[in-house]
């Protein structure tokens, strides 16, 4: 495994079983993440893009092959290991941003920081940075019910963004969002793939992103085609 991948996937599969019947979502699918490389899947509802998530992220296991996350097996893991490397090294913006609802904005954005240890002072500092960086340095005290969709979104990425990790793997992480605020977004990840070597991994049905990847794929029937 070369020193810049990040998170690489080898010979992977996953099936499920449906009564006698066996299912393959896809198979013998490979897949390298670069430092600093922003790559997108592309494919229709129902293509297995939020298991192909799930796998990558060590949230399920593959049928069989292998995810390696800083070359180190989500296999091998127990699972309180799992849940420090995610936490440490992984970033996730869902489709639904998952936010804690009696929580503010910049409480919201504290907690992987507060989980990972990072003293109190530098933790505030680096929440009200990436609140401001997305739009919300007006907002930092409200909490998500105060908040529009496009709103809880931004802090969902912020949030995803505070422990600096290695890989961020988002799911249609601009879809609640407006054309201006969508391409305050992009500059932002490409700040952070300049500035921290950060490798982003964005499922979209959008199009249009494909442009400033620096890699795309297609996934369609079980397999992933490469785009660009």
């Amino acid at each position: 495994m070369s020193n810049n991948i990040v998170l690489e996937c080898r010979q992977l599969s996953k099936q499920y079983q449906d009564g006698k019947q066996v299912i393959d979502v896809f198979q013998s699918i490979d897949l390298a993440l670069n430092k600093g490389e922003a790559c997108a899947i592309v494919g229709a509802s129902g293509s297995g893009k939020t298991t192909l998530l799930n796998l990558l992220a060590g949230l399920d296991l593959a049928t069989t092959g292998d995810v390696k996350l800083a070359n180190i097996s989500w296999s091998s893991m127990k699972d309180s290991k799992r849940a420090k490397m995610r936490n440490k090294e992984m970033g996730f913006v869902y489709q639904f941003h998952h936010l804690l609802a009696e929580f503010s904005a910049l409480e919201n954005v504290l907690m992987p920081m507060w989980i990972a240890g990072l003293n109190t002072k530098e933790a505030n500092q680096r929440a009200k940075e990436l609140l401001g960086q997305v739009g919300l340095k007006d907002r930092l005290h409200h909490k998500p019910s105060q908040l529009s969709g496009g709103e809880r979104q931004r802090v969902a990425i912020a949030r995803a963004l505070a422990n600096r990790p290695a890989c961020v793997l988002m799911d249609e992480p601009t879809g609640n969002l407006d054309e201006t605020t969508s391409m305050e977004i992009q500059r932002l990840i490409n700040e952070l793939k300049a500035s921290y070597g950060m490798a982003f991994l964005v499922v979209t049905h959008d199009e249009k992103m494909l442009g400033w990847m620096d890699s795309a794929y297609r996934l369609s029937k079980g397999t992933l085609q490469p785009l660009k």
